[in-house]
């Protein structure tokens, strides 16, 4: 809204004209949703406390120290940074960009999915929430509802050429797309909604997700503004995806808004993200992921997320056709607490992990 109400005065007052740069927004949306997380961080805990009772139910058969470590905590926390990157959204972006709006629908959509999860965990005092089937198939409907509008945003964005928005463009070869016609909709779907559940995984302990998450959104914050440039994409060898540079605004304010939460999350953790920040976190990611067409770059930039996805999936299928476990407890990171890790290393370690992928995701820009 700043933007639209302040450009216009540009050939008055020369200073507004810094507004036209998506970088100077970019920077403005982040220090907005930070200053929001910080001042209203612990008036939302204390309400948050205020409303839950017990806070977020603990896993009985989750590592013993959580039970007394943790227990008491309020969840839900997501909401803070949903509120603080919409409201900064809102102010900073060029809201005549239709991505923007399919960005700010995604994160609202899952986050409202999540928060309903959260609720019924807390309302039952149990830790399952509401039934995995009917939440995937909320999120898939929001999902498709997102993929199909992307695809139509970028067909008119390239004069009516569908070939780019059902395609997907392989990492390390110059301009290379594979067309997967109608099909890329099953596929967008599958991003988001992968991306979605697998950030949810990793969310289990203090500081554990949002790190990796705004690590990766940083990563695509860039791509965002690189694929949005003809000039980069030209030096590059990219596919160009005009109007997605302003995606990097709507990075911005989700790292002030993950930074602002982090202050308040960091061990010992005052609230917890929640399905209500997880699950929207990781549709945003994919979204953009697809938006931008990067898709492939995503499962390398968001690596540690589809380890803790994988991790999950191998222990589930392995205990039902054999009767054993592959890991001690499944996420992974619940196998390194079993093996005797402190869960600031555990931590500390996987941010390493997820920065180092983000650098190699980073790199197939250039080697092509």
């Amino acid at each position: 809204m700043l933007y639209h109400l302040l450009f216009p005065l540009a050939d008055e007052f020369s200073i507004f004209n810094v507004l036209q740069y998506i970088s100077f927004r970019f920077g403005a949306a982040m220090f907005t949703s930070l200053i929001l997380a910080f001042a209203l961080g612990k008036p939302i805990i204390n309400l948050l406390k205020t409303k839950q009772k017990n806070g977020q139910p603990i896993r009985k058969d989750g590592p013993a120290h959580h039970i007394i470590e943790k227990a008491g905590t309020p969840t839900m926390g997501g909401v803070l940074i949903l509120f603080c990157a919409l409201f900064s959204t809102l102010m900073w972006a060029d809201l005549t960009n239709s991505y923007v709006w399919v960005l700010l629908g995604v994160l609202t959509g899952f986050g409202l999915i999540g928060f309903w999860d959260d609720y019924t965990k807390v309302s039952r005092h149990h830790h399952d929430g509401v039934s995995s089937k009917i939440r995937i198939l909320l999120e898939v409907l929001v999902a498709g509802i997102a993929v199909w509008f992307i695809m139509k945003i970028t067909t008119n964005h390239n004069g009516g050429d569908s070939v780019l928005a059902s395609s997907v463009a392989l990492p390390f070869f110059k301009d290379l797309l594979i067309n997967l016609g109608p099909l890329y909709l099953v596929f967008g779907i599958f991003v988001i909604v992968g991306t979605s559940n697998a950030v949810n995984l990793t969310d289990g302990l203090d500081g554990l997700a949002i790190v990796p998450v705004m690590i990766a959104m940083a990563s695509f914050g860039l791509i965002a503004y690189i694929v949005g440039r003809v000039d980069f994409t030209e030096y590059l060898q990219l596919p160009y995806a005009p109007g997605t540079g302003e995606l990097a605004v709507f990075v911005g304010a989700i790292l002030g808004a993950g930074v602002g939460f982090l202050w308040w999350n960091a061990p010992p953790a005052m609230v917890f993200m929640g399905d209500t920040g997880s699950l929207s976190l990781g549709a945003a990611l994919g979204a953009i992921a697809v938006s931008v067409k990067h898709e492939i770059v995503l499962a390398i930039v968001g690596g540690l997320f589809v380890l803790e996805a994988i991790s999950v999936i191998v222990q589930v299928t392995s205990f039902k056709l054999t009767g054993k476990r592959v890991f001690r407890m499944a996420p992974i990171h619940h196998h390194f607490e079993q093996k005797g890790w402190a869960e600031a290393t555990i931590v500390i370690r996987f941010w390493i992990i997820a920065l180092v992928l983000a650098m190699v995701g980073l790199a197939t820009l250039k080697l092509r």
